[in-house]
């Protein structure tokens, strides 16, 4: 049995990590409120633009755009935001679990790592880091998101890649928060949700429907992106937010189990001083 010198060094430990958790589920609690609203703000403008995209497929069956075709090409770049600091939960091996069961291989498939805890899942795993975005977790501009998405288009229009993916975790509720796996080119009408149009409504483009395209899709792409990074961003302060709980919760039995354990030892050193004092005097 461990003696009561190691019961309440034990218990002081545990009390100065319940500490730490307690801070590190405040300061994730804070950070989410204002992660979570800048999210919700993203979502009128995306929405406009997806009703855009869907208005213009449904018109333009018969164009054939550069990124509405396949390029013959195998090779698969795919954009996986994770975080970059742990004690999140399962919220970054979730990431990296859709990457490695999913339908990537390891020799064709280009990495933009956008967090340091999926990179070193990912490494682990025996995938090769294309481009590192680390940083740009910290702070999500909407500039990083035009930025990556030149760069993807680049590869892609080039014929280096033929399919692009990004990999995030979509924001539910302070509880719930989805691992995301969503194909961003090539685009097809299948991608979208049936819009119903008037027959007769006319759609004049101009100067052409390839043009439109060329500038509206680019636009779609840099705003998945950059809402992915503003939904992972509330995903991972919230799931931060539920690991600091339980472990707190955790930590609070862990003390109550130790204090009774302490009590028990302390109650057993009496008894036994006791015990010699009485048979001290009877002898």
């Amino acid at each position: 049995m461990a003696s009561m010198r190691d019961i309440k060094r034990r218990k002081e430990s545990v009390q100065s990590t319940q500490q730490i958790t307690k801070a590190m589920k405040l300061v994730a609690t804070v950070k989410l409120q204002k992660a979570r609203g800048k999210a919700e703000s993203n979502k009128p403008y995306f929405s406009m633009l997806y009703d855009t995209i869907c208005s213009i497929l449904s018109m333009t069956k018969n164009v054939d755009h550069r990124y509405l075709r396949d390029n013959d090409c195998d090779k698969k770049a795919v954009i996986v935001i994770t975080s970059n600091r742990g004690l999140a939960g399962g919220y970054n091996s979730n990431i990296v679990r859709l990457i490695t069961n999913g339908d990537f291989k390891k020799d064709e498939t280009y990495v933009y790592a956008v967090g340091k805890k999926g990179i070193e899942g990912l490494t682990r795993k025996g995938f090769s880091i294309h481009k590192d975005f680390s940083e740009v977790i910290n702070e999500p501009l909407f500039s990083d998101a035009t930025q990556m998405t030149k760069e993807l288009l680049t590869q892609y229009t080039q014929g280096e890649i033929g399919e692009i993916y990004i990999a995030y975790t979509n924001f539910k509720n302070t509880v719930t928060q989805e691992p995301v796996l969503r194909k961003l080119l090539p685009l097809s009408a299948e991608d979208f949700e049936e819009k119903e149009i008037d027959d007769k409504l006319l759609m004049n483009f101009e100067p052409t429907p390839e043009d439109v395209l060329d500038k509206v899709i680019p636009k779609y792409m840099s705003n998945i992106i950059f809402g992915a990074f503003l939904e992972s961003v509330a995903s991972e302060n919230g799931a931060r937010m539920q690991a600091m709980d339980s472990a707190t919760s955790n930590a609070e039995e862990i003390i109550d189990k130790l204090t009774l354990q302490y009590n028990r030892a302390r109650q057993g050193a009496i008894t036994q001083e006791l015990t010699e004092i009485i048979a001290g005097a009877q002898a």
